[in-house]
């Protein structure tokens, strides 16, 4: 369950402005611009102490993250471009965000949560990094539940009514355990291709058939494939 399952009942209002903007001609790009630029204003009030002010500032920058995926899929041209720099200011917004309550943090001499502020953005990072990574080598990889929605709506939360330690206790805890669950869940698959080719390859085939690579076992072409996509990518 994500934050999708929660906003639910709102979507209709999601629905009519993605449609006001589509019919406007407004591009997706321009909302990760507009959402990337709150997020920087909230990260220097998190620098500053004013950590209700931060957290409002965020609130503009979730509305755009809702808008801006579904508003992309009504553009009449999709760009790989555009989506990988939205994933790239993404990446930079949480940084930002997290580097202003790390120096807020240590300005103050609270240890502590400057420490938990360190976990929880590696956390952060390494989120979308393990699903990045393991859909180089598996189609897909979203198990568990600490994306950047579920993410940014705790820290407003905790901003908003002066709770940020307690934000911050669970996104050092949740992110870091969802991580977890996706190195397990491509091992499981890595794994289970490889099993799968191997008993392939045990069965004994006519030198008809081992001469044919149309004849080639699905599972072990896969794990051909996986080895090769490996190899390009690199780690």
């Amino acid at each position: 369950m994500r934050m999708e399952t929660f906003g639910r009942p709102f979507r209709w209002m999601l629905d009519r402005a993605v449609t006001a903007l589509a019919k406007l001609r407004v591009p997706a790009s321009l909302l990760t611009l507009i959402g990337f630029a709150f997020c920087l204003a909230a990260a220097a009030f998190f620098g500053l102490g004013r950590f209700t002010t931060a957290g409002i500032a965020m609130i503009p920058a979730a509305v755009c993250d809702l808008l801006a995926r579904p508003l992309a899929r009504r553009q009449p041209q999709i760009s790989f471009f555009t989506a990988f720099l939205k994933s790239v200011l993404h990446r930079y917004a949480d940084l930002a965000v997290f580097l202003g309550l790390l120096v807020y943090y240590s300005t103050v001499n609270r240890f502590w949560l400057a420490l938990l502020t360190g976990i929880a953005l590696a956390g952060a990072v390494m989120v979308s990094y393990s699903q990045a990574r393991a859909e180089s080598l598996i189609d897909r990889c979203r198990v568990g539940f600490w994306e950047r929605p579920e993410r940014l709506g705790l820290l407003i939360l905790g901003a908003v009514f002066n709770r940020v330690p307690i934000a911050l206790l669970i996104l050092a805890i949740g992110p870091n355990v969802t991580v977890v669950h996706r190195i397990w869940h491509t091992w499981k698959e890595t794994e289970g291709r490889r099993a799968a080719a191997e008993r392939d390859a045990s069965i004994v085939q006519t030198p008809e058939s081992k001469a044919s690579q149309s004849a080639q076992p699905a599972a072990q072409r896969e794990m051909t494939e996986l080895i090769a996509r490996t190899a390009r990518r690199g780690a």
